[in-house]
């Protein structure tokens, strides 16, 4: 699995771009979002998200993992595919996203092209609780795509096998207890309330 592609941009459309590394060329379907982070750019890193079926191969890049995390959730959702799902990323900042999932709003979702009165409710109902933590208006990623410490902690417990969700809120509740802690700390601290 890639985990992320780093090199120069080649070719950069709304929805897709074109990176080169390695005198490989792959071409990336992205968001809006991404696009606006990428104009004016010549080289970048971009978190990828694999698709990988009998007749097709795409790759899927985001500006940072946070966006990713985002997309892999609204994917999870049935009859959210990863063509809606990148229209609603691109429709919706993540922060908007997440307000809009946190609070409920089916008027706003239901404004994405292709996002019907139902499946807005299915989506809002699926991701409400995955979202929500502690009454923050963010997810937990989000503390650690700012942290890269925290980010290499949850990293290593989901390699542990533990649950994402669950390694991502203890190890967001070390950070905000003891924010100099190493990985290693992390770590030790979250198996033992894990």
């Amino acid at each position: 699995m890639i985990d992320y592609i780093k090199g120069d941009i080649i070719e950069l459309t709304p929805a897709s771009a074109t990176i080169e590394t390695g005198g490989i060329g792959y071409l990336i379907n992205i968001s809006l979002n991404t696009y606006t982070k990428l104009s004016g750019q010549n080289k970048t890193k971009l978190f990828i998200y694999e698709v990988i079926r009998e007749d097709t191969h795409n790759l899927f890049g985001f500006y940072d993992k946070y966006e990713r995390e985002l997309f892999i959730h609204l994917i999870s959702v049935s009859g959210i595919g990863a063509n809606t799902a990148r229209m609603i990323l691109s429709s919706l900042t993540t922060q908007e996203l997440v307000n809009v999932l946190t609070s409920g709003n089916v008027d706003v979702l239901k404004s994405v092209k292709g996002i019907g009165l139902k499946t807005a409710q299915r989506v809002i109902i699926d991701l409400k609780d995955k979202i929500k933590m502690d009454g923050v208006e963010h997810d937990t990623s989000f503390v650690g795509a700012s942290n890269p410490v925290g980010e290499e902690a949850i990293a290593a417990l989901v390699m542990l096998g533990f649950n994402q969700q669950a390694s991502q809120k203890v190890v967001t509740k070390i950070l905000k207890d003891s924010s100099e802690s190493t990985v290693e700390e992390i770590i030790k601290a979250a198996l033992k309330m894990l």
